[in-house]
């Protein structure tokens, strides 16, 4: 029985163009502190509006928006430690 011809493979002409990986620096001095104190003031303001909420006159305005302004100083925190390397 008579066999099929093989067929040839293409030959590489260069490939795919070579990708550089850029080395990103280490981070900036003012992250880490930064990032700290978004957690600290966050902290702070959970805690003080737990204690003092019915007295003081800024966190008995905001009621339970207190929880929103802690939190989003908590996540803010957490946004800047992605950048940190």
């Amino acid at each position: 029985m008579p066999e099929s011809k093989k067929r040839k493979k293409p030959v590489p002409t260069g490939g795919a163009p070579s990708r550089t990986v850029k080395k990103k620096g280490p981070s900036p001095r003012w992250l880490v502190p930064l990032m700290l104190a978004l957690f600290g003031v966050g902290l702070a303001w959970l805690v003080v509006f737990y204690v003092t909420s019915p007295t003081m006159p800024v966190f008995a305005d905001l009621g339970n928006g207190n929880l929103l302004v802690g939190f989003a100083f908590i996540i803010a925190g957490f946004g800047i430690a992605t950048q940190w390397r």
